[in-house]
């Protein structure tokens, strides 16, 4: 019998809610409602597709935000003005300093292979941040830095029971190799897709071609796709994705959920129904 511990919960675009023994972590919150636009720098801007399947009202107490970056997509005005500024928000070090002169006093910068651990009764969670590439060549300095995280729940006795790997906004680049070297056995992927594309041109997120060649590389047990279809600057669905993981065997592997979906967690699992 399987021993349920935790759970995933996609609420929409990268946010997901994830528990696991006695901790809650919430994933690059985003509350935009349909219509409403989404500020990307530059005069940027994105119109959001789908309202998110949970309101930032009526989250659950929250032990931290994981925050790849400070987009409007990931970060946006609503969780500004109404996400309790004493929880602690894991992200870049640039994010970290901007969001604590904003009043989120508990902001934790890391840069990439540094890490922080939050502890709890029943174990703790070591948070590790993690390469990735917003952009291609020089265009990379023009968007703000970005970073995977690695999750490593652990039980009272120390061991690792479940590692989760979010991607982050992120392109398939040399410099994602290293993670499967440090980590070879992930349980859970939640990869960001959807071929997002800057001013109709610049690819800034994978595509579905990309996100099959990260799962072949980062090779984790299980995947859930997010990140594809909530706005209008994505170019490629999520059944771009899953024609290429099919052509390149992988698609076992997949799970998909669809907004306000939750599947149970247990020690090296993603509950399958």
């Amino acid at each position: 019998m399987i021993d349920v511990k935790g759970s995933l919960q996609f609420i929409g675009n990268a946010t997901t809610l994830i528990r696991y023994n006695g901790f809650t972590l919430l994933t690059d919150p985003n509350f935009l409602h349909r219509g409403q636009r989404a500020y990307l720098g530059y005069g940027l801007t994105s119109r959001r597709l789908a309202d998110p399947a949970v309101e930032i009202e009526d989250l659950p107490a929250l032990d931290a935000v994981l925050l790849s970056h400070l987009h409007g997509d990931h970060w946006d005005r609503v969780t500004r003005r109404r996400l309790d500024r004493a929880t602690p928000i894991i992200t870049t070090r640039q994010a970290a300093g901007r969001l604590r002169r904003r009043g989120f006093e508990r902001s934790v910068g890391l840069g990439v292979w540094q890490q922080h651990e939050l502890r709890g009764p029943g174990g703790s969670v070591t948070v590790t941040a993690l390469p990735a590439r917003h952009a291609p060549g020089p265009a990379e300095r023009l968007l703000p830095p970005v970073i995977g995280t690695m999750l490593e729940f652990r039980g009272p006795d120390g061991r690792v029971e479940l590692t989760v790997h979010v991607s982050g906004d992120t392109l398939l680049d040399r410099r994602l190799d290293a993670i499967p070297r440090r980590f070879p056995d992930i349980d859970l992927g939640i990869v960001h897709l959807g071929g997002t594309r800057l001013l109709g041109m610049l690819l800034v997120t994978m595509d579905g071609e990309q996100g099959a060649s990260w799962v072949d590389l980062i090779d984790p047990h299980t995947v859930v796709p997010v990140h594809f279809d909530d706005y209008t600057v994505f170019s490629s669905p999520l059944d771009d994705f899953l024609h290429h993981v099919e052509q390149a065997g992988l698609a076992d592997r997949v799970v998909h959920l669809r907004r306000g979906e939750t599947r149970e967690l247990a020690p090296h699992h993603l509950v399958r129904p």
